[in-house]
């Protein structure tokens, strides 16, 4: 059985929440909110994509009584 190696780079934190922001420079805050954004589109669609199939689930168990 194959397993993953230990030494496999982890990807980069993009931000940690709570974080102290006072080092970070005006440019890098704009990239942060930028990716944050990003990130909460893709939950979105997600969540949007679930619910559509839980809706359809719903529709087949219902009309199946």
């Amino acid at each position: 059985m194959a397993s993953e190696p230990d030494d496999k780079p982890k990807k980069k934190l993009i931000h940690e929440m709570g974080q102290d922001l006072s080092a970070l420079s005006v440019e890098e805050l704009t990239e942060r909110i930028a990716q944050l954004q990003a990130e909460i589109e893709r939950l979105q669609t997600a969540m949007s994509m679930k619910r559509a199939t839980r809706d359809a689930a719903d529709r087949l168990f219902k009309t199946a009584r």
